[in-house]
């Protein structure tokens, strides 16, 4: 039995537990064993895991206590601690996000196993062989995973998640975890939605991104003129959201949001490895920088050293032309 832990968003299962499925199917596969979904919730987890039917999955474990409701790491950890210790799976899933390398941090270090994070290649037997992403995506690690029980998370936006046709029937088995209040010293206390208008950085065919040579809050107007006449979004590195011209939630990069465009415009970044691993998924990348040392162009399907403070007002003429 290999067990996939999922996560769900508004009631949803969350894109990177599509992929992660995807994943661990196909590793249940080659070893000839079965996928089990574990889904960890409150009232209502059972009827969420009757949703992992839609992803191929047959059987399922509906882990339920009013408390975890709400998001909490070391309870999610002690859940599956429980389930590992009743059902003795061979494998334990879980995505690569911010929430389940997490959890799975907390499940190795109560159980003193090792966990392979943000894995994109498996080889089961023995030894049992992973790859995975490191150095912000930028290193593919090849390393040989111990223990009785291999915990992974699988790395998000490199495998295309594969919905079944139609939904299975799952046959969903409940589960009452033993849990304390320590349990739940951390945890989910509310959820802040930001409120978008049009498209967004995850769902935009092109993101016009600024960085320290934008030189100024104001200065991404120009950015954002652009970006409307190609019904596209606006990000940014890490420097504009530390020097406060941007929220967060705009930042592209390892700790913001990893976008995969059709097109993606870097104006005045200079192509740190941690930005890199947000636009990476993007299918051609322009550089526009006024270096032309700057390590991003290394990078760039096209590129044009320039300031970008003179070449994106010209671009915006040409296209207002067209």
């Amino acid at each position: 039995m290999i067990l996939g832990v999922i996560e769900f968003e508004d009631k949803q299962v969350t894109e990177a537990s599509l992929q992660m499925i995807t994943f661990a199917k196909d590793v249940a596969a080659a070893a000839g064993d079965e996928l089990v979904a574990l889904v960890i919730g409150g009232s209502d987890s059972s009827g969420l895991a009757e949703q992992v039917g839609t992803c191929g999955v047959t059987k399922a474990i509906a882990a339920s206590d009013e408390q975890l409701a709400n998001y909490a790491p070391v309870a999610w950890a002690s859940v599956v601690s429980q389930v590992i210790a009743d059902k003795k799976p061979s494998m334990v899933f879980a995505p690569g996000t911010d929430k389940g390398n997490e959890f799975m941090t907390h499940l190795a270090a109560m159980s003193g196993q090792a966990v392979a994070s943000n894995c994109c290649a498996v080889t089961g037997g023995d030894p049992f062989q992973i790859t995975r992403m490191v150095w912000g995506s930028g290193l593919l690690e090849e390393a040989v995973l111990d223990g009785d029980c291999k915990l992974l998370t699988v790395a998000t936006d490199v495998i295309e998640p594969k919905e079944a046709e139609g939904s299975a029937a799952v046959e969903v088995e409940p589960f009452t975890p033993t849990l304390s209040d320590k349990d739940f010293r951390v945890r989910l206390v509310r959820t802040e939605a930001e409120i978008v208008d049009g498209v967004t950085l995850k769902t935009a065919d092109v993101v016009v991104s600024g960085g320290r040579g934008v030189g100024s809050p104001e200065a991404f107007s120009a950015l954002h003129e652009l970006a409307d006449l190609l019904n596209g979004a606006v990000g940014c590195s890490r420097v504009a959201t530390n020097n406060g011209w941007r929220p967060h939630s705009d930042q592209v990069g390892l700790t913001g949001t990893r976008v995969s465009p059709k097109l993606y415009i870097a104006c005045g970044i200079s192509g740190a490895i941690q930005h890199l691993a947000g636009c990476k998924g993007a299918e051609k990348i322009l550089v526009i920088n006024k270096d032309p040392e700057a390590a991003f162009f290394g990078k760039a399907d096209y590129g044009v050293v320039g300031d970008l403070h003179e070449v994106i007002p010209a671009l915006i003429g040409q296209l207002k032309n067209r």
